[in-house]
């Protein structure tokens, strides 16, 4: 076990953090690979990250794995990302039984290639009865469109008299996010040296701290999860009020 993990302390640990996996590609260009073979060695920092979340016993994990603008890249690196997406959650599927993780899905899934659709149903329909990590994918996923569409169903909603204006707030608005049920993250981590956020989780990160890891995707370990969770530990969360209100 990490030395690092000593530095944590349990009762303080982000109940949610969600990912944004960066570097794949300039990591296989930086070691002469082909991008397809990034994305195939950031299998490795996933399993980093979901074991560090279990030894923390962290309730949520969101990866965010393809955004609705990664559909622009060149199509056999789209395809690639298809095909080991299917691979990784056949190979992974016995680990998330044994490890009682729960599979969720955020994001336009309706998009994926049939083969994606058919594999990631099999895997949520086979975990959902597990309490122990939550493991949400991100695919297609878009939070400007989430948020559109979470407005559209609002708007739908009150023309059929099934909804009054009166009661549309903040509380009932996110119950049509596609994060419904799941808490807003505590964490935001973004791997690969860029700061940006790139259209994730814009509603649901108001208040999530955010933390750069100037390292990409592929050499992300456990360690450098426990060290955002340990600067994580050392902010104050105030969520507009003031250290003195915090402290009394």
């Amino acid at each position: 076990m990490s030395d690092l993990i000593k530095n944590i302390s349990l009762n303080n640990v982000p109940q949610h953090v969600a990912v944004i996996m960066d570097g794949n590609g300039r990591w296989a260009k930086k070691n002469g690979y082909l991008r397809a073979i990034g994305h195939k060695n950031g299998i490795r920092a996933v399993k980093e990250a979901v074991e560090a979340c279990i030894k923390l016993n962290i309730n949520t994990l969101t990866l965010y794995a393809f955004s609705t603008e990664n559909w622009n890249r060149p199509k056999p690196e789209v395809d690639a990302l298809m095909e080991l997406l299917v691979t990784a959650l056949s190979k992974e599927l016995e680990t998330f039984k044994t490890n009682n993780i729960k599979l969720h899905t955020i994001g336009e899934t309706n998009q994926l290639p049939n083969r994606c659709q058919k594999k990631l149903n099999d895997v949520i329909t086979q975990t959902k009865n597990n309490t122990g990590l939550n493991l949400v994918l991100a695919l297609s996923y878009s939070s400007k469109t989430e948020i559109i569409n979470a407005i559209k169903s609002i708007a739908s909603d009150v023309l059929t008299n099934h909804l009054s204006k009166k009661v549309i707030n903040e509380k009932n608005f996110v119950k049509y996010l596609q994060t419904a049920g799941i808490p807003d993250p505590d964490l935001i981590i973004r791997t690969g040296f860029e700061k940006r956020i790139s259209n994730f989780l814009l509603w649901q990160i108001a208040y999530s701290e955010l933390y750069f890891c100037d390292r990409l995707w592929p050499d992300f370990t456990k360690n450098d999860f426990y060290e955002a969770v340990i600067e994580y530990q050392k902010r104050e969360r105030r969520f507009g009020k003031t250290s003195d209100q915090l402290n009394s």
